[in-house]
């Protein structure tokens, strides 16, 4: 049985991988040179199970209007009148009343929970090294306020099998020593020791040498064009080295993926929503994180790696743009530096922007659609890598007519 995937980024690589354990003969298809060159070359480095929460929560539409005003916002929005971004918005609105968030939280908490247990196997049989650390996440809160709305959040971790620990001020130095320089600056955080991290380029990379090695073909610098339908199946891909065929097909091409779809009236609901992040290197490790530290008042996350620091945030709402203007990178750069202040050189920082595949809803769209063979592994926002193995096990699963190992209702197209 023969199956091609569509991108080479982490969700594309671990469909592949998962494929071909399954006993695909699987060609992974790429417009780019290598794996992870996009949306998974420099995201956050975090893995964060318990972190997994859709954008679109309770509150959200006021806080927007609110973070319009501000310099340092965890939201931008350009304005626009494109159809697809007015229409996203709106679905996006009514995913923020409670009843909904509570219901997408669950379903994300789901394939979160499952994913880490993916990746843990996953680590386990084949040694692979990405500068991985499993030392969890400290979610950092400014002011009471946070710590009173955690609550709810709390209660749906509790569901969903999710260790956390509500922390105070002092909890927060014992867990992070560096946070001991600006303790003054915190009131308290969320621990999640479950989640993880690393550096999602270099596990693309080292992914792509296992699937290699496992028999998986790749056709790098290969744009795809079309895909070429013939009554109720795929007949084959239309590519820049011509026609491709197998028995099925899944694209994973993140926030490019409803234009190959959208001739076959197959419209998803994502839409690009730019993130930003740098890279530094670290010049005193006694003040650099140990992990991952979230930022809640500016969602910005500070992640360690070995020798590096990665900081990641902003979600800014400007089509496919994918332009690192100094003004986006100044909310990155003050969050480190107020928290983590000494931590790494600044002045040898790397910028980078890439685009997340976002639902209105939060949750990613993995599974079958209308057309007999031809799957949809997209849709993650800023969770790719937090639920790469377990979308892609899903998948693998489904394809190959098999018991899942979780309950996939609500994670595939049909809930649109």
């Amino acid at each position: 049985m023969k199956a091609i995937v569509l991108g080479s980024g982490v969700i594309g690589l671990t469909s592949a991988w998962y494929l071909a354990k399954a006993g695909y003969e699987v060609t992974v298809v790429d417009r780019q040179l290598s794996s992870g060159q996009e949306t998974s070359f420099a995201n956050a480095g975090q893995i964060s199970y318990g972190y997994s929460s859709p954008w679109a929560a309770p509150g959200v539409p006021i806080k927007a209007i609110k973070w319009m005003m501000q310099r340092h916002a965890p939201l931008v929005i350009t304005p626009s009148l494109s159809t697809s971004m007015l229409s996203w918005m709106a679905k996006l609105s009514v995913n923020c009343q409670q009843r909904h968030y509570e219901v997408n939280k669950s379903r994300m908490l789901r394939l979160a929970n499952y994913s880490r247990q993916c990746l843990a196997q996953l680590r386990h049989d084949t040694q692979i090294n990405y500068q991985g650390r499993q030392q969890g996440t400290l979610q950092v809160f400014r002011d009471a306020k946070q710590v009173d709305a955690i609550e709810k959040d709390m209660a749906l971790l509790r569901e969903s099998g999710i260790e956390y620990a509500l922390l105070d001020q002092q909890q927060c130095v014992a867990a992070e020593p560096a946070l001991a320089r600006v303790k003054d600056k915190i009131v308290g955080g969320l621990r999640l020791p479950q989640d993880e991290t690393g550096d999602c380029a270099l596990f693309c990379q080292a992914l792509t040498t296992l699937a290699k090695q496992a028999g998986v073909k790749f056709s790098f610098g290969t744009d795809v064009t079309a895909l070429i339908k013939e009554g109720d199946k795929i007949r084959y891909v239309q590519t820049s080295a011509g026609k491709l065929y197998a028995d099925k097909v899944v694209v994973a091409l993140g926030c490019y993926s409803n234009a190959l779809l959208s001739p076959l009236g197959i419209h998803l609901p994502v839409y690009p929503v730019k993130g930003y992040s740098l890279t530094m290197p670290i010049i005193d490790k006694s003040a650099a994180p140990l992990s991952t530290v979230m930022d809640e008042t500016y969602k910005v996350a500070i992640t360690r790696f070995d020798d590096r620091i990665r900081v990641a945030g902003t979600a800014h709402l400007t089509g496919f743009d994918l332009s690192v203007p100094a003004s986006r990178t100044k909310t990155i750069s003050m969050v480190v530096n107020d928290l983590f202040p000494a931590a790494g050189d600044l002045s040898q920082a790397s910028y980078w922007s890439g685009l997340r595949p976002m639902t209105p809803d939060g949750t990613p769209i993995i599974g079958k659609t209308s057309i007999e063979n031809l799957y949809l592994n997209t849709g993650h926002g800023t969770l790719g890598w937090t639920m790469a193995c377990g979308s892609a096990k899903l998948l693998s699963d489904i394809m190959a007519g098999k018991q899942t190992d979780i309950d996939n209702t609500g994670l595939d197209l049909s809930r649109y």
